[in-house]
């Protein structure tokens, strides 16, 4: 097992074993599996299975730290320096992970619990809380796909996009926060009357989902955006 001391040996390098980096952080199971390196990697180093998986090390890494350490910022020149063509299909797999699997998992806890409630009223109320959220979360995501992604693609190609990523700044929301409203709604008002494991299961996945995306939001503040300002400074 890894134990860190500062920020310096904080950070996870190219000798690190993946066995290891899970071990500290296991939350990058899912960050491994959407940059599609699977699991029985054995006690392979990061060098050696992103070199097995034709995934760039720099970049790998860069998610990584990212993702394992919420005061980890890169420097700009760190940014610039490492090959982004994976970024956009690493956001992409984030969001096909929230809208196919995630969130109907936890559609499903909410529609057995929703059955449970003592009125119609109450019922038709704590379901239409999620499905909004629902609606907003792939209105999010949507947006994204159609205008922001390919802005990125475009400039990789040293082209220019439709827009800017100030334009993407302004609108940013947090999408954590209703999440976060859903699971007091289940603490404070849900009926004693619920029985079963859906109430705790439902609250242990929301938890889940609304970690994982803080740790998305992190990737597009500390790696997409400055990247995208940095090489729109370069196409003219």
């Amino acid at each position: 097992m890894i134990f860190f001391l500062d920020m310096d040996n904080l950070l996870f390098g190219k000798q690190h074993r993946l066995a290891d980096m899970i071990t500290a952080c296991p939350g990058l199971l899912l960050t491994f599996q959407r940059l599609n390196i699977p699991l029985g990697f054995g006690d392979k180093t990061v060098a050696e299975v992103c070199a097995k998986h034709g995934v760039d090390p720099d970049f790998f890494l860069l998610i990584c730290n990212v993702q394992a350490h919420d005061d980890y910022v890169p420097a700009l020149e760190t940014v610039a320096g490492t090959d982004m063509s994976g970024l956009v299909p690493y956001l992409k797999a984030c969001h096909r992970y929230y809208t196919c699997k995630r969130l109907p998992h936890i559609a499903n806890h909410i529609d057995r619990i929703a059955q449970q409630l003592p009125t119609t009223r109450v019922r038709k109320a704590f379901e239409a809380f999620f499905k909004a959220y629902l609606i907003e979360i792939e209105l999010h995501f949507t947006d994204e796909e159609q205008n922001v992604y390919p802005c990125i693609l475009a400039l990789q190609q040293g082209q220019r996009g439709k827009g800017r990523i100030n334009d993407f700044i302004a609108l940013h929301g947090n999408l954590q926060d209703k999440l976060d409203d859903l699971t007091q709604i289940i603490f404070k008002y849900l009926p004693a009357s619920v029985t079963g494991d859906d109430p705790i299961d439902a609250v242990l996945d929301i938890l889940q989902l609304s970690q994982d995306l803080k740790k998305h939001n992190l990737i597009e503040e500390k790696i997409m955006i400055p990247y995208v300002k940095w090489i729109e400074k370069k196409v003219k």
